[in-house]
């Protein structure tokens, strides 16, 4: 989640949700550095939410829809625990 929380970590990702894009398309698209872009889509890489295909000299970007499928599953029982314990009115008492 922390690595979403970067605005252009945030905008790359909206941007592969749609299409397989390479460097230079991210770099267009945002107006980023070409290694400031590189440095995010290593993140996101090593993270697991986008995987490469080389294609020639370039190399394509795409986005793992099962690594955010697992995150939003995760964000949704943390919900879920949290109505859980709105509605119950739980909290811990202070000693």
């Amino acid at each position: 989640m922390r690595l979403l929380a970067d605005p252009l970590r945030a905008r790359i990702v909206s941007l592969l949700a749609v299409e397989a894009l390479c460097n230079c398309h991210l770099v267009e698209e945002t107006g980023a550095k070409q290694t400031n872009i590189s440095n995010h889509l290593r993140a996101l890489r090593e993270a697991g939410l986008v995987e490469t295909e080389p294609c020639g000299r370039f190399t394509y970007y795409r986005l793992r829809p099962e690594a955010l499928e697992h995150l939003a599953s995760e964000l949704g029982e943390l919900a879920a625990a949290a109505r859980e314990a709105q509605n119950l009115q739980r909290k811990r008492p202070c000693t």
